[in-house]
C-alpha cells in the first residue's frame, strides 16, 4: 500500500498577497512618506534655464555654486532660497499663479563675461538680481543690490 503522496497545495493569487500585504503596505507607506513630497516640492531649480549655449551654462552655474572666497559653506542658491523662504515663511510661493520667476544669462562686456539674472515676481514685490561673472577669473561681481545683498550673506557666512 503506497500512500499517495501529498501534493504540494496551490496557492491562489489572493492568498499569496494576503500573507505579504503587512509587508508592501509598509513599503507603499514608506513610497508615500519619503518620495512623493520630494517630488511634489517646489522650489528655484525647476525655474533653471534649459538649453543654455555651454559658457552661458558655465556661467549659471558658476554663480549659482559659488560659496564664497574660502570655498566653503552657503552657495549662492542656498542664500536665495534661505532669502525667499524667510521673506514668504507661511506661504508656498512657488506654487502661486501670480509668482513669476525667470534665470537668464546674457552676454556682457568682455568675452568672458556674463551677466545673469534672478527676476523674482510675486503679488508682493519685485526684484531683480544681476550677478556679472567672469569665467576666465570666476570673479563674481553683484549688479544690483539684491543680488550683493545675497553676495555678503555667501561671502560672510561662517
Amino acid at each position: 500500500m503506497v500512500k499517495d503522496k501529498e501534493q504540494p497545495k496551490k496557492q491562489s493569487f489572493k492568498e499569496f498577497l494576503k500573507k505579504r500585504a503587512p509587508i508592501y503596505l509598509g513599503l507603499i507607506g514608506l513610497f508615500v512618506i519619503f518620495v512623493v513630497p520630494e517630488l511634489t516640492q517646489s522650489n528655484l531649480e525647476k525655474f533653471y534655464p534649459e538649453n543654455l549655449p555651454q559658457n552661458e551654462e558655465q556661467a549659471f552655474r558658476t554663480v549659482m555654486s559659488y560659496n564664497g572666497p574660502n570655498q566653503k559653506g552657503l552657495t549662492v542658491i542656498d542664500a536665495l532660497k534661505q532669502q525667499i523662504d524667510d521673506d514668504y515663511s507661511d506661504e508656498k510661493i512657488y506654487d502661486k499663479k501670480d509668482t513669476k520667476i525667470s534665470f537668464s544669462v546674457m552676454p556682457s562686456e568682455g568675452e568672458n563675461n556674463f551677466d545673469v539674472t534672478l527676476t523674482f515676481d510675486t503679488y508682493k514685490e519685485s526684484r531683480e538680481f544681476v550677478w556679472n561673472v567672469n569665467l576666465e577669473s570666476n570673479e563674481i561681481t553683484a549688479e544690483s543690490l539684491d543680488a550683493k545683498h545675497i553676495l555678503d550673506i555667501v561671502n560672510y557666512y561662517d
